[in-house]
């Protein structure tokens, strides 16, 4: 069978999950499965995934979020991730001189391909949402956008194909025709499934993403959950850790849990408490959940973006961190419808191998 080289970003674990449900896919056709990551990428996947073969192999450094003032910081460091990209691509070069492999997956690592070699992109983002000041700053991220992706045989598009039920909004259409007959929108793909269990957790707050501030939202959080009624489980997100505490107030906290034992936690919810990171959202969808409320990572337009898109759809609602009070944003939430129904992961997944992956393998 074929061998395949699958190679997620480390920006949070957002990438690393939603390519559980196709290494587990191209596992259960005989395939081998090399992972080239780093950092609670490959903290998580080595527990998600432990049949592959892993390689660490280091991505971009994470720009320094402080939240306001993100937009002159990420600028600043344009000149460290033009480097990063130079470094990348020498090294995949020299793993895939070293080692066969008959497919190459990225996700959202755009140096990660080869001329000889079938590529494929995983991503959301054909269109970046940056803010209404550095719009032309969007437009031409649009077109390098485009030229990035005209390197890779194929680009995989997390999300469903009609504009009316697409979970990233203008994210993931495409303004250049030149890509289009090389795009294939498969659905979502979510790392956990819908679960026949009965709902008995009031609250459930998942604190993820990049640091310093999934760290600040933790804090923020945790001192909050306290005024909240029922049964509540707070989800840390650092699978370097493995522990679980119970505050006085009876709420759980667990730094890390498997995705099986988080489609658990999903689907025995009532509310939702979490980041709008794209990813997470494709698990609320997966699970079904119609109630929640999203606190975007501030200074991240993609989570800006996706807030307010959802809020204009009067599927869900958002507040920032800087001003959230637990006991009245959820009640404004409560309002919302939740995101349409879809088709699942599994046959998303399935039908992604027949239609994209099968051709190379």
């Amino acid at each position: 069978m074929g061998s395949v080289f699958v190679s997620p970003l480390n920006w949070g674990l957002g990438h690393a999950s939603r390519d559980v449900p196709v290494i587990r896919e191209l596992l259960s056709r005989g395939h081998h499965v090399t992972v080239g990551t780093s950092g609670n990428a490959l903290a998580f996947l080595k527990k998600e995934c432990p049949e592959c073969t892993f390689i660490p192999f280091e991505d971009y450094p994470v720009p320094h979020n402080n939240g306001r003032i993100f937009l002159p910081t990420y600028t600043a460091y344009i000149p460290t991730l033009i480097d990063a990209y130079v470094s990348e691509r020498k090294k995949a070069e020299k793993i895939f001189s070293e080692n066969h492999y008959d497919l190459i997956i990225s996700d959202s690592r755009s140096g990660v391909f080869s001329e000889h070699i079938p590529s494929i992109q995983i991503t959301h983002q054909l269109h970046q949402s940056l803010p209404l000041i550095a719009w032309p700053l969007e437009l031409l991220g649009v077109y390098l956008q485009a030229d990035a992706f005209s390197r890779f045989t194929r680009i995989v598009i997390p999300d469903n194909p009609t504009d009316q039920d697409a979970l990233a909004g203008k994210l993931s259409r495409s303004l250049i025709s030149g890509i289009n007959d090389r795009l294939y929108y498969c659905g979502v793909l979510a790392s956990t499934r819908k679960e026949p269990v009965e709902k008995d957790i009031d609250y459930l707050i998942v604190i993820s993403g990049m640091e310093p501030q999934r760290t600040a939202l933790e804090k923020i959080l945790l001192q909050q959950v306290s005024c909240l009624p029922g049964k509540k489980v707070v989800l840390l997100g650092k699978p370097a850790q493995n522990q679980k505490k119970i505050l006085e107030d009876g709420t759980e906290v667990f730094s890390f849990i498997s995705s099986q034992e988080k489609s658990q936690f999903l689907s025995r919810a009532r509310f939702i408490i979490c980041r709008s990171g794209y990813t997470s959202m494709m698990d609320i969808a997966e699970a079904g959940l119609k109630k929640g409320l999203f606190i975007p990572t501030p200074g991240q337009w993609e989570q800006e973006y996706l807030s307010r898109y959802y809020h204009e759809r009067g599927w869900f609602y958002s507040r920032s961190q800087y001003g959230i009070r637990l006991s009245r944003d959820i009640q404004k939430a409560d309002s919302f419808s939740g995101f349409p129904s879809m088709s699942s992961t599994r046959e998303n997944v399935r039908r992604l191998y027949r239609s994209v992956l099968a051709e190379y393998l």
